[in-house]
């Protein structure tokens, strides 16, 4: 049976302009790899023997998709498939013939993602594509970590904060939440691993699980200081050379001179290549606003956080592709 547009359908696809949305939206669309996520899925999605079908598979992962893209909540989203054309076209649900899914209908297909670590495999899966593809390099490494902020107030049911979270002092300020450790490819800044913890575990305490095995360049900030010489990196009995950076107050100390302008330089060197470890930060804070966590617990944020990476890593693929076609 042959679809027929509605009035909304043919308004939008006849406006003039493309939006922000419209165009982040089409990216994605091409982007993502929508066959082998779904092979991942497929195993474990119920097959409706049992009381009325379930939605599609591939619908209720772009409506996940969605929803961990503009941060929103599974009400939220719900209504803001109702309200946008856009995102009615990317998760390809039509109102003239079926309703979008309900809150409740989202919260269990992200429960059952999680249950099966499902977002921790579609990442993985889309960084084993990435390396055949000669883009993931694995030949330096590039560590760091940020911390997620989490609500602090005990006014809630249950009068207490999240147990699973943790406060921490950073710049003089008192923070608590989480915090994200990931691993990124030195030569084309994508997120290779991540690992989640309370807010204050130290960022040097997860190094050794923040390498994947054939590093043979590592960088670091000054907080790293000292980390070849711990015991977990001792174990590892890999050849990395570590270039981590120094803290200011080693050259307030130094003279002016050659000596100091040729370390400024080398500070400078190592600096230019930890800068992509703050890409996949913007892209995760400002692109997808997840500054404060969304669930209680760690596990369902590290699978959120997961979801997102793998995306900030379609996005950095695509900025890469588009780069080298204009080149």
């Amino acid at each position: 049976m042959t679809h027929q547009p509605s009035f909304s359908e043919l308004e939008y696809n006849g406006k003039k302009r493309q939006t922000r949305r419209d165009q982040f939206l089409n990216q994605m669309e091409q982007q993502v790899p929508w066959k082998a996520w779904l092979a991942l899925i497929e195993p474990v999605y119920p097959k409706g023997e049992r009381g009325r079908p379930p939605v599609g598979c591939e619908k209720m992962l772009r409506l996940y998709l969605l929803q961990a893209w503009y941060n929103l909540s599974d009400e939220g989203m719900e209504d803001a498939v109702y309200d946008s054309q856009a995102l009615r076209k990317f998760s390809r649900i039509d109102l003239a013939c079926e309703s979008v899914p309900d809150a409740t209908t989202m919260l269990k297909f992200r429960h059952l993602l999680e249950a099966h670590q499902l977002p921790k495999k579609m990442f993985d899966e889309l960084n084993i594509r990435l390396s055949r593809q000669g883009v993931l390099m694995c030949e330096g490494t590039i560590v760091d970590a940020t911390i997620i902020q989490a609500p602090s107030s005990t006014k809630n049911e249950r009068r207490e904060r999240d147990p699973e979270m943790h406060q921490t002092k950073k710049g003089g300020e008192w923070y608590f939440g989480m915090k994200a450790h990931i691993g990124v490819d030195a030569a084309s800044g994508l997120v290779h691993t991540l690992v989640t913890t309370p807010a204050h575990v130290a960022d040097i305490a997860k190094t050794a699980e923040l390498l994947h095995g054939k590093e043979e360049i590592v960088y670091a900030d000054a907080g790293y200081t000292g980390v070849e010489k711990r015991a977990e990196i001792q174990e590892l009995n890999q050849n990395i050379h570590w270039l981590v950076g120094k803290r200011r107050g080693i050259f307030k100390k130094m003279a002016e001179g050659l000596e100091k302008e040729l370390l400024w330089a080398e500070e400078y060197a190592k600096a230019a290549v930890r800068a992509l470890v703050e890409h996949p930060f913007h892209t995760l804070k400002n692109r997808f606003a997840y500054d404060k966590v969304r669930y209680r617990g760690l596990a369902k944020n590290e699978s959120r956080l997961y979801t997102l990476f793998a995306s900030a890593n379609l996005l950095v693929t695509r900025r890469r592709t588009v780069t080298t076609q204009k080149g």
